[in-house]
């Protein structure tokens, strides 16, 4: 089978590449360039994601495995996704551009480019795993559970999902180094990076700052009280408390941002307990839920939250209702919810 495989020049995605030659499979690697300039001085050998050294530790792999490599020019495609990052800032949500990018992109235009080339499947370094089950491609946790990238993955269609191939997604991260360096890889004790790839100093608010502007506007208590000003909104997220540069007399946190006003209002960490929420943009994956229709799960409402217990209910419009056994804390609007039942996810959506 002709597998495309997105290198991203880290390790995942390049012990992916070397798993699926090992088995046999026509192998071919992908860079995607999004044409962000970055200055990777003093960050020796990071783990990241479309940076030119990046992209020449992916062409290293490949010259090693002795595969086809080519780098598609995505700038534009990227450059929607930082509009959506910024936009979703400016309307007082927090934005997770992964998802989206898996979605667009990795399982997007990467899929279309895939077909061009003869490709039956596109390959990538997410520790998760797709199994068929009664007719249907269900998305799994990742077997390593403190790597598990399953949350990321939730808006993936059937279609895309049936193309998915995750090989690292039944490894632990350990074992996924070690066969690095079994295969000899250059790359195999690069460190991980948990930054956006396009924010590759990790200061996003540079990022907004640059697009948006400063755009002065007030602090309030729970109560309406003025307590400070801020340089924007859009600078804040739920649930933040460090940055805030404002002395509330007690360790204050950001429960709501309104946006229509500019307004930041900060209470105490109980005020962020939220006992239910609703999402839009629902992506059914096990089966599909019809309008009334409810079921136990386990919710994430992010990538590192461990997941609550809750009843989720089917909404009309693409949308559900979560409603946790217990409130819980910083439920952010722009972040995913995304339901469990074991390790199959069931489906997700967008906080609103």
């Amino acid at each position: 089978m002709k597998i495309l495989v997105a290198m991203s020049g880290g390790i995942d995605s390049s012990v992916s590449a070397v798993l699926l030659q090992r088995a046999g499979h026509d192998v071919c690697g992908v860079f995607m360039r999004h044409g962000v300039r970055a200055e990777s001085a003093g960050r020796p050998g990071k783990q990241g994601c479309c940076s030119l050294d990046d992209a020449y530790d992916a062409r290293r792999v490949a010259d090693a495995l002795g595969i086809p490599y080519y780098v598609l020019n995505f700038e534009e495609q990227f450059g929607a996704i930082i509009d959506y990052f910024v936009d979703e800032y400016e309307r007082g949500a927090t934005p997770n551009p992964c998802i989206k990018c898996n979605r667009d992109l990795k399982f997007g235009k990467l899929l279309e480019y895939a077909d061009a080339i003869g490709a039956e499947k596109v390959a990538t370094g997410h520790y998760a795993r797709v199994e068929e089950r009664g007719g249907r491609h269900v998305l799994l946790r990742g077997a390593d559970a403190a790597k598990d990238q399953s949350y990321v993955l939730f808006p993936l269609a059937q279609a895309q999902l049936a193309k998915c191939v995750f090989p690292v997604g039944r490894m632990a991260k350990p074992d996924v180094r070690a066969a690095a360096r079994e295969a000899g890889l250059a790359i195999a004790e690069k460190p991980e990076s948990m930054e956006i790839c396009f924010v590759p100093d990790n200061d996003h608010r540079r990022l907004l700052r640059e697009r948006l502007g400063d755009r002065p506007g007030e602090f309030r208590a729970l109560d309406g009280r003025v307590v400070g000003t801020h340089s924007g909104h859009q600078y804040f997220t739920i649930g933040q408390r460090k940055g805030l540069g404002v002395a509330f007399g007690r360790p204050a946190y950001v429960v709501a941002i309104d946006a229509s006003t500019n307004t930041v209002v900060l209470g105490e960490d109980g005020d962020l307990r939220r006992e239910s929420l609703e999402a839009g943009g629902v992506n059914w994956i096990e089966a599909d839920a019809r309008p009334g229709d409810r079921f136990d799960a386990v919710v994430k409402i992010r990538s590192r939250h461990d997941g609550a217990a809750a009843v989720v209910e089917a909404l009309e419009g693409g949308r559900a209702r979560v409603t946790f056994a217990e409130p819980q804390r910083a439920v952010t609007p722009g972040q995913a919810a995304v339901f469990y039942r074991g390790d199959a996810v069931l489906g997700g959506g967008t906080i609103e």
